[in-house]
């Protein structure tokens, strides 16, 4: 299975890792350690000497509760980063749900658009661009496509009610159908289940458990499960105050997720630690 991206075609017959630079203040994890732009290149580059195979670049927070960031604001913190990472010689994917921003990447030359939204939200303004139009008009950019049961503000307040994993799997299938209505080749979309993204500790760990019954569709499936609070809850690592922790607090359960994760058939996990994940994933791919 091959994932067609802007500049190159990724073969997923052994899981990608991508790692993930949040150009934030506030992100749960690690918000401000990168949110400079040369601080944020010196991670890119640290990351794609731990072995990343793709740089997932973020300028606004989606974790529970977190408020939305104005367009200008998104742009400013992540063109000067994007301009110089397409020249690092990975692939580059940028998080967002703004269909302005993703024109704008896409014309820097990302390769990939990462939507947490699945490509649902919409400009306020009437007639505005939409972002299945932007992805649609170019030629090769990749797309993921995710799973969010409500929005980052409330997402955890209203979580998702009945089987997640059903409820998931037919979202992604429709999505990814409806994207390519729009002629964007099957080869161009990947899936993620959206882990923590409204759905109960319970429901994360049924997606784990049940998540070769998200492959039926046929799209690659990409996994991001790296230092969620249900790992904390189930491993028994204490949160402290407003849900923090030391960045490498969950780096056992995360890598061991993400390797729980390729065995179930994930073609690409996003990480914070991509050294360990990379480290634990050769020695998964020795034993097959």
């Amino acid at each position: 299975m091959k994932w067609k991206t802007a500049r190159s075609i990724l073969d997923l017959t052994t899981p990608k890792v991508m790692g993930i630079v949040n150009v934030t203040p506030d992100s749960f994890s690690d918000g401000g350690r990168h949110a400079g732009v040369s601080a944020a290149l010196q991670h890119c580059e640290k990351l794609i000497r731990d072995g990343v195979d793709i740089l997932d670049i973020g300028a606004e927070s989606t974790r529970p509760g977190a408020t939305a960031v104005a367009q200008d604001e998104e742009l400013a913190r992540l063109v000067p980063v994007l301009r110089e990472a397409v020249g690092l010689g990975v692939a580059v994917s940028v998080d967002t749900y703004k269909p302005a921003v993703m024109q704008v990447a896409l014309d820097l030359g990302v390769d990939i658009i990462n939507d947490v939204w699945a490509l649902r939200w919409q400009h306020p303004a009437t007639g505005s661009l939409t972002a299945t139009q932007v992805v649609a008009r170019h030629p090769a950019c990749g797309i993921c496509l995710m799973h969010m049961h409500g929005e980052p503000s409330t997402m955890q307040l209203f979580a998702m009610q009945g089987d997640a994993v059903a409820q998931v799997r037919l979202f992604l299938h429709e999505a990814a159908s409806e994207l390519q209505r729009s002629d964007v080749e099957k080869s161009r979309i990947v899936v993620d289940p959206g882990i923590g993204f409204g759905k109960t500790a319970a429901q994360n760990f049924a997606l784990l458990s049940r998540q070769t019954e998200l492959l039926g569709s046929g799209f690659p499936l990409l996994v991001g499960w790296s230092r969620k609070s249900s790992l904390a809850a189930c491993a028994g690592i204490a949160t402290g105050s407003a849900d923090r922790v030391e960045p490498d607090g969950r780096v056992v359960a995360s890598v061991t997720a993400a390797v729980l994760a390729v065995e179930r058939g994930a073609s690409i996990v996003r990480v914070h630690d991509v050294l360990e994940t990379v480290q634990a994933l050769r020695v998964l791919n020795a034993i097959r």
